[in-house]
């Protein structure tokens, strides 16, 4: 897989190494030409001083033949930018852009080219919440512009779902059980799973079926 990173900072050359060591193919595009000159020798992928807010820049990098972007930079209206020029521009399969500011999560959708957003207090709070919540439904990660999200809950007592089989849950269209952790162990959800109490349950639901997903696993 061939990924483009806007951004060398500590965000992007993080992403970079970590995906260069899993062997993907790795493109940086970073404005500073002297902390491109700086960081080059530390880290083995292609390096690009250039603006990745210009469509100049993106193509003469080849983001024609990238599949994923990841705009890392450290600031939200550059990676708006970067993540408009790559889908409307290049027609990238896959968008990653990092949010830099709470505060304009809402920007970061498919209107803007984003397939996922990332942010960093969002995924602090997720995962706080879903490591003391039992019995609450805790997102923990938005794809698609926000119209889908990945969520999880643990089965408290009392919770409609234990001894229900997944089959029988009546599980929304728009959504779907991806798998459950159960004493350490992962599971691979079959219809005649059964769902016990202290399950986590991990599902795939768009902001429609969300509503009636809790109502089914952790009641009213």
């Amino acid at each position: 897989m061939k990924v483009a990173i806007a951004g060398a900072g500590s965000v992007g050359t993080a992403i970079a190494k970590d995906l260069h060591g899993n062997g993907h193919e790795v493109l940086i595009l970073e404005q500073d030409p002297d902390l491109v000159t700086r960081l080059r020798p530390t880290l083995d992928v292609t390096w690009v001083a250039a603006d990745a807010c210009e469509v100049s820049s993106l193509d003469a990098a080849g983001m024609a033949t990238v599949d994923v972007v990841v705009a890392a930079t450290g600031d939200d209206e550059d990676n708006l930018v970067i993540s408009l020029l790559a889908k409307q521009e290049f027609a990238v399969p896959r968008v990653v852009a990092r949010v830099n500011h709470p505060k304009n999560q809402w920007l970061f959708n498919q209107s803007w080219g984003v397939d996922v957003s990332v942010s960093t207090p969002q995924l602090m709070t997720a995962l706080v919440e879903e490591a003391v919540s039992v019995g609450s439904l805790v997102r923990l990660l938005q794809f698609e512009g926000g119209t889908a999200h990945l969520v999880e809950v643990t089965l408290a007592d009392g919770s409609p779902a234990a001894g229900i089989s997944v089959a029988d849950l009546g599980i929304p269209r728009d959504a779907t059980i991806v798998a459950v952790v159960r004493d350490d162990r992962l599971v691979v959800p079959r219809g005649d799973t059964i769902l016990d109490v202290g399950d986590e349950v991990l599902l795939l639901v768009t902001g429609d079926s969300e509503t009636a997903v809790q109502q089914l696993l952790v009641g009213q």
